[in-house]
Formats: structure tokens, C-alpha cells, sequence
């Protein structure tokens, strides 16, 4: 009987750790079938937040660790493209153990409320930097707002359905109303006439000298289609041109030339007294400006790590590479009056890059064939949502082997 009475409790238990797993991380995976639904994503949400605050300590743990699996298991793919495939099994338990851990946190202390405050805050510890387990994303396709304030009255619903009795539940809905997102934000386009070039290049292939020039015919075919199609701006992915672009005479003249007849926003690389950027080129009337990345991408760009242990890692696993650096300040361009904030793949969905804004819009380039395919492109751009809501801009997210989206 004992016995029996115990499976019972660890099959609640797995029940309880495999629902709260699938209600948090579900919105994704509806979004990436093109199924979302803001009803279903509304009741999924709130049901995920119930869990996480009733369940208890192995469970949120286990619960914290799965989801960051469901959330994070494309990083994975990256490591392929080092030829460290073997690596991924270990990658993806410690990215489960420490979220997992941070989960688990919040119940160190065995009381309702500490759990309630440590949850409002989770979404605001990045571990090493990296800051996409943002809690509120989840309400970013259901009618519930994303703010922070939103997020605490939700909490407060949650506090109101766990610690009232009877009828005096209903109570809970209250600050569910004040939490609703009841406006819609709609900023006019530019007046440009803007081509987002979508480019279909595989990771294998981007950086293999055979494949340059084939690569470089794709983006000024490109250009010049959008020449052809009277367009003002071309606007290219991240590392569209595979080189170290300042240190190429022939393709500067070349783009500046270009430029003459459109202006031109593509990526590639940069280097000066020894040290690499991966940078934004803006090309207009024969001129050109450079913008640096600002936020790099822990372990992809930068190890974020003491030196002795950077310098094991690059070493070991890349080779002897050495970091990216990394600018200080965002760049504007400023197109026929309107003025766009330079972004450049991962830093589009960090606070740093929209610091002091000057204008409404952003172009946000990326090369997504590292993670394709995969939920990773579906996942970034609900970011791209999140942020754009956030701060109140328009952004022009243009990829390398994921669908291109201009992101109200």
C-alpha cells in the first residue's frame, strides 16, 4: 500500500514537472508552427506561473531545467560548426543545471512570497551575460501586457487564486484587468523605400574560401535588383560579405560606388590594430561609416570569463581565436532624414543597445545559419518583439536563412 502510495506521489510529480515545462515553453513552439493563438498563450501563461510558484523544490528545479532545454537546446548547433558536435551532450546538462539552480533558488526559503519576489526578479540575472530567459516573454502573444509592472500584478493574481477562500478568489481578477495590454502601438514606416535582402547561405559554406565569390555575386545581385526595383535602402545580413571588408580595396570602391544609386547597409568584419569587430558597414553618396557591435555573444564572441581561463578556452576549443571587441556606445545611421539605431544580431535583444534612442527605428542584422534549423530565429524574434514593445521602435530584423520581419 505504501508503496503503491508512492509511485502515485512521483508520478504527480513528473506529471506536475512535465505540465509546468510545457506551459512556459509552449508559446514558442506554437509560434514556431505558426499556430499561435492569444487566448491559448493567455490561459498557458498564467497556468506556467501557478506551477512555478506551488510546486516544490525538486520539482521547480527540474522544472527550471527542462524548460531552459525546451528554450535553449539549438546552442547546440553552434558547436558543429567548430567540429565540438561532442561537446553539445555536456553543453546542454550545464545550461539545465544552472538555470535549473536559479529555479531552485527560489525556493530555498519554504514561503509564498519570497518565491513571488524572487521570480520578479529572475528574468534580471543573466547568467554570463546572457539574457534571453526572460520571464515576461511569455506573455508577448497573449492579451496580457509585458511590462514589469504587468508581470507584478500577474504574481499578484497568482498570491490572490493560492491564498483566498472560496468566492473571495474572485478577487484574483482585478489586477489581471490592470495587467491587460489595451494598447496597440503602430509607428509609421520611414519614407523609404526599403529592401530586406534574404540570403540562404549555409554556416558549412560562409566562410569557406571557395564559396567567396559565388557569396559576394549573391549580395550585389542583391543590390542590384533592389537598383532595379527603385528602392532606397538595401539592407543585408550580419557577416554577409565573409571578410575583413575594410582591408579589401576592390569591394569598398566597388559598394561606395554602389551607393550612388542606393544607399547600402550590410555586415562583415573589420580590423584595426589587431583587434576584430564584427561590424555594420553603411554605405551612401559614395561614403561610408563603420559601426561596431556593442553587446558580444557570451562564448560566441567573447568568452566572458578571468583571462587565464578565456585564453584556456579559446585555445582548447577555438583554436587560439581571439575575442571580438566590443564598442562602447550604439551607432545611429541617419537615412534621408530618418534616423536608425545599428544592431547587430544578439545585442537587438539587450537593454545597452537601445540606450539613449534617438530615433523610432532599428535595423537589426543577423546570420541565424547557425542555428538552422531550429526555434532559435522564432525565439529571437519574439525578443525582437519584446524589446521593440518595450522601448516603443519599429525594427527591420534582416537574416541570413531565417524569414526577414519588420517587428512593431
Amino acid at each position: 500500500m505504501d508503496y503503491t502510495i508512492s509511485m502515485i506521489k512521483c508520478l504527480m510529480n513528473i506529471f506536475k514537472i512535465i505540465i509546468t515545462t510545457f506551459l512556459f515553453s509552449c508559446f514558442i513552439y506554437l509560434e514556431y508552427f505558426g499556430i499561435s493563438n492569444k487566448f491559448i498563450n493567455t490561459i498557458f501563461a498564467l497556468l506556467s506561473f501557478y506551477f512555478l510558484l506551488t510546486i516544490n523544490k525538486k520539482e521547480l528545479f527540474l522544472s527550471g531545467f527542462f524548460i531552459s532545454i525546451l528554450w535553449f537546446w539549438w546552442i547546440g548547433y553552434s558547436f558543429v560548426h567548430y567540429d565540438l558536435g561532442y561537446l553539445i551532450p555536456f553543453v546542454l546538462i550545464g545550461i539545465g543545471t544552472i538555470y535549473g539552480v536559479l529555479f531552485y533558488i527560489g525556493a530555498i526559503i519554504n514561503n509564498l512570497y519570497f518565491r513571488t519576489i524572487y521570480l520578479f526578479f529572475l528574468s534580471m540575472i543573466y547568467p554570463f551575460g546572457f539574457n534571453w530567459l526572460q520571464l515576461e516573454l511569455v506573455f508577448i502573444n497573449s492579451y496580457i501586457g509585458t511590462s514589469k509592472l504587468d508581470f507584478a500584478l500577474v504574481l499578484s493574481s497568482i498570491i490572490l487564486i493560492i491564498k483566498l477562500k472560496n468566492y473571495k478568489k474572485y478577487l484574483s481578477i482585478i489586477p489581471l484587468l490592470f495587467a491587460i495590454n489595451y494598447q496597440t502601438q503602430n509607428i509609421e514606416l520611414p519614407n523609404l523605400k526599403i529592401s530586406l535582402a534574404n540570403t540562404k547561405i549555409l554556416q558549412k559554406n560562409k566562410w569557406d574560401k571557395k564559396y567567396l565569390s559565388s557569396i559576394i555575386d549573391i549580395n550585389f545581385d542583391a543590390i542590384n535588383s533592389a537598383i532595379k526595383n527603385k528602392n532606397d535602402l538595401i539592407i543585408l545580413p550580419e557577416t554577409t560579405l565573409p571578410l575583413i571588408l575594410n582591408k579589401n580595396d576592390l569591394l569598398l570602391i566597388a559598394l561606395k560606388e554602389k551607393s550612388k544609386q542606393i544607399a547600402i547597409i550590410a555586415g562583415s568584419l573589420h580590423k584595426e590594430n589587431n583587434t576584430y569587430h564584427n561590424s555594420t558597414y553603411f554605405f551612401e553618396n559614395g561614403k561610408m561609416q563603420v559601426a561596431h557591435k556593442v553587446v558580444l555573444i557570451p562564448f560566441g564572441e567573447a568568452v566572458p570569463l578571468p583571462k587565464k581561463l578565456k585564453d584556456f578556452i579559446n585555445n582548447t576549443f577555438y583554436n587560439g581565436a581571439k575575442d571580438y571587441e566590443a564598442s562602447l556606445n550604439p551607432t545611429d545611421f541617419t537615412i534621408k532624414g530618418a534616423t536608425f539605431r545599428n544592431a547587430i544580431c544578439y545585442e537587438a535583444t539587450t537593454d545597452k543597445i537601445f540606450e539613449n534612442l534617438k530615433g523610432k527605428y532599428m535595423i537589426a542584422l543577423s546570420n541565424n545559419a547557425w542555428f538552422t534549423p531550429s526555434i532559435q530565429p522564432t525565439l529571437q524574434n519574439l525578443l525582437l518583439k519584446y524589446y521593440a514593445k518595450k522601448y516603443n521602435v519599429k525594427i527591420f530584423s534582416c537574416t541570413n536563412m531565417s524569414e526577414n520581419k519588420i517587428i512593431n
